[in-house]
Protein backbone atom coordinates (compact mmCIF):
# COMPACT_ATOMS: atom_id res chain seq x y z
CA UNK A 1 0.00 0.00 0.00
CA UNK A 2 2.66 2.29 0.95
CA UNK A 3 4.13 2.01 -2.71
CA UNK A 4 0.90 2.90 -3.86
CA UNK A 5 0.16 5.78 -2.20
CA UNK A 6 3.88 6.96 -3.27
CA UNK A 7 2.99 6.59 -6.57
CA UNK A 8 -0.14 8.93 -6.40
CA UNK A 9 1.46 11.57 -4.61
CA UNK A 10 4.25 11.70 -7.20
CA UNK A 11 1.90 11.85 -9.73
CA UNK A 12 -0.80 14.58 -7.95
CA UNK A 13 2.45 16.46 -8.02
CA UNK A 14 3.65 15.64 -11.41
CA UNK A 15 0.36 16.67 -12.88
CA UNK A 16 0.22 20.09 -10.73
CA UNK A 17 3.57 20.90 -12.00
CA UNK A 18 3.16 20.10 -15.76
CA UNK A 19 -0.67 21.61 -15.68
CA UNK A 20 0.52 24.78 -14.42
CA UNK A 21 3.61 25.27 -16.86
CA UNK A 22 1.11 24.24 -19.77
CA UNK A 23 -0.77 27.45 -18.11
CA UNK A 24 2.14 29.30 -18.07
CA UNK A 25 2.93 29.24 -21.46
CA UNK A 26 -0.67 28.60 -22.34
CA UNK A 27 -2.01 31.94 -20.93
CA UNK A 28 -3.52 34.93 -22.51
CA UNK A 29 -2.96 37.14 -19.15
CA UNK A 30 0.51 37.91 -18.38
CA UNK A 31 -0.68 37.57 -14.38
CA UNK A 32 -2.55 34.37 -14.75
CA UNK A 33 0.83 33.38 -16.12
CA UNK A 34 2.53 34.63 -13.25
CA UNK A 35 0.11 32.80 -10.78
CA UNK A 36 0.20 29.64 -12.64
CA UNK A 37 4.41 30.06 -12.46
CA UNK A 38 3.72 30.40 -8.56
CA UNK A 39 1.78 26.66 -8.37
CA UNK A 40 4.37 25.00 -10.66
CA UNK A 41 7.45 26.18 -8.42
CA UNK A 42 5.05 24.86 -5.40
CA UNK A 43 5.04 21.78 -7.44
CA UNK A 44 8.51 20.95 -7.93
CA UNK A 45 8.76 22.29 -4.43
CA UNK A 46 6.70 19.06 -3.32
CA UNK A 47 8.47 17.11 -6.19
CA UNK A 48 11.73 17.59 -4.02
CA UNK A 49 10.15 16.78 -0.54
CA UNK A 50 8.63 13.65 -1.90
CA UNK A 51 12.40 12.68 -3.19
CA UNK A 52 13.61 13.19 0.20
CA UNK A 53 15.37 16.38 -0.86
CA UNK A 54 14.37 18.90 2.03
CA UNK A 55 17.25 21.48 1.36
CA UNK A 56 16.26 21.88 -2.33
CA UNK A 57 12.48 21.99 -1.19
CA UNK A 58 13.21 24.58 0.82
CA UNK A 59 15.46 26.70 -1.08
CA UNK A 60 12.87 26.57 -4.47
CA UNK A 61 10.10 27.94 -2.26
CA UNK A 62 12.58 30.68 -0.90
CA UNK A 63 14.52 31.59 -3.65
CA UNK A 64 11.70 31.27 -6.76
CA UNK A 65 8.97 31.87 -5.06
CA UNK A 66 9.67 33.92 -2.30
CA UNK A 67 11.71 36.32 -4.14
CA UNK A 68 11.99 36.06 -8.10
CA UNK A 69 8.11 35.32 -8.25
CA UNK A 70 7.70 37.90 -6.18
CA UNK A 71 10.11 40.28 -8.05
CA UNK A 72 8.37 39.27 -11.27
CA UNK A 73 4.91 40.47 -10.05
CA UNK A 74 6.28 43.48 -8.47
CA UNK A 75 7.77 44.14 -11.60
CA UNK A 76 4.67 43.58 -13.91
CA UNK A 77 2.38 45.95 -11.73
CA UNK A 78 4.78 48.77 -11.79
CA UNK A 79 5.86 49.06 -15.05
CA UNK A 80 2.66 48.28 -16.92
CA UNK A 81 0.72 50.50 -13.89
CA UNK A 82 -2.55 48.33 -14.03
CA UNK A 83 -5.83 49.27 -12.00
CA UNK A 84 -6.43 45.87 -13.24
CA UNK A 85 -5.48 42.40 -14.16
CA UNK A 86 -6.25 42.27 -17.37
CA UNK A 87 -2.69 42.64 -19.04
CA UNK A 88 -2.59 40.90 -22.49
CA UNK A 89 0.33 38.66 -23.35
CA UNK A 90 0.63 37.63 -27.49
CA UNK A 91 2.28 34.91 -28.64
CA UNK A 92 4.66 34.87 -31.73
CA UNK A 93 4.82 31.93 -33.73
CA UNK A 94 2.79 29.44 -31.86
CA UNK A 95 2.26 26.91 -34.33
CA UNK A 96 5.88 26.57 -35.31
CA UNK A 97 6.84 26.77 -31.59
CA UNK A 98 4.37 23.69 -30.87
CA UNK A 99 5.91 21.73 -33.78
CA UNK A 100 9.47 22.62 -32.22
CA UNK A 101 8.84 21.55 -28.58
CA UNK A 102 6.81 18.50 -29.97
CA UNK A 103 10.07 17.57 -32.09
CA UNK A 104 12.13 17.72 -28.96
CA UNK A 105 9.67 16.16 -26.62
CA UNK A 106 9.78 12.63 -28.94
CA UNK A 107 13.40 13.31 -28.98
CA UNK A 108 13.80 13.16 -25.19
CA UNK A 109 11.37 10.22 -25.21
CA UNK A 110 12.94 8.34 -27.52
CA UNK A 111 16.57 9.38 -25.49
CA UNK A 112 14.94 7.84 -22.05
CA UNK A 113 13.59 5.18 -23.35
CA UNK A 114 16.29 3.57 -25.47
CA UNK A 115 18.90 4.79 -23.01
CA UNK A 116 20.12 1.11 -20.72
CA UNK A 117 20.14 2.85 -17.07
CA UNK A 118 22.26 1.89 -14.04
CA UNK A 119 20.87 0.93 -11.05
CA UNK A 120 23.21 1.54 -8.04
CA UNK A 121 22.99 -0.37 -4.94
CA UNK A 122 24.05 1.66 -2.52
CA UNK A 123 22.58 4.53 -0.68
CA UNK A 124 24.09 7.88 -2.36
CA UNK A 125 26.03 9.72 0.59
CA UNK A 126 23.29 12.33 3.06
CA UNK A 127 23.77 15.54 2.51
CA UNK A 128 21.57 16.94 5.05
CA UNK A 129 20.51 21.12 5.36
CA UNK A 130 22.73 20.87 8.22
CA UNK A 131 25.83 20.09 6.41
CA UNK A 132 24.79 22.20 3.15
CA UNK A 133 24.34 25.22 5.22
CA UNK A 134 27.95 24.61 7.28
CA UNK A 135 29.24 25.06 3.29
CA UNK A 136 27.46 27.90 2.82
CA UNK A 137 28.27 30.01 6.10
CA UNK A 138 32.33 28.72 5.53
CA UNK A 139 33.64 27.79 2.37
CA UNK A 140 31.30 29.54 0.49
CA UNK A 141 30.69 32.60 1.67
CA UNK A 142 31.86 35.18 -0.24
CA UNK A 143 29.76 34.05 -3.14
CA UNK A 144 26.88 33.65 -1.33
CA UNK A 145 27.00 37.41 0.05
CA UNK A 146 28.25 38.28 -3.70
CA UNK A 147 25.03 37.07 -4.83
CA UNK A 148 22.96 39.10 -2.59
CA UNK A 149 24.70 41.84 -2.77
CA UNK A 150 23.82 41.38 -6.96
CA UNK A 151 20.28 40.71 -6.04
CA UNK A 152 20.17 43.58 -3.29
CA UNK A 153 21.73 46.34 -6.29
CA UNK A 154 19.27 44.51 -8.97
CA UNK A 155 15.85 45.75 -6.63
CA UNK A 156 17.42 48.93 -6.00
CA UNK A 157 17.56 49.42 -9.40
CA UNK A 158 14.04 48.18 -10.14
CA UNK A 159 12.60 50.67 -7.58
CA UNK A 160 14.80 53.69 -8.80
CA UNK A 161 13.63 52.76 -12.33
CA UNK A 162 9.48 52.38 -11.17
CA UNK A 163 10.20 55.71 -9.50
CA UNK A 164 11.41 57.54 -12.20
CA UNK A 165 7.81 56.51 -14.17
CA UNK A 166 5.88 58.61 -11.35
CA UNK A 167 5.18 62.49 -11.57
CA UNK A 168 6.27 64.86 -8.52
CA UNK A 169 2.93 64.96 -7.28
CA UNK A 170 2.74 61.07 -7.18
CA UNK A 171 0.66 60.45 -9.66
CA UNK A 172 1.32 58.23 -12.84
CA UNK A 173 1.02 59.79 -16.31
Amino acid sequence: MNGYLSAVVFYIFAGITVLSGAMVVLSNRLIYAAFSLLLTFFGVAGLYVFLGADFLAATQVLIYVGGILILLLFGVMLTHRISDFKIPATRIQFVPSVLVVGCTFALLLTVIFRTQWRTVQQAPPEYTAAAIGKLVMTTYLLPFEAVSVLLLVALIGAATLARRDLKPGGESP
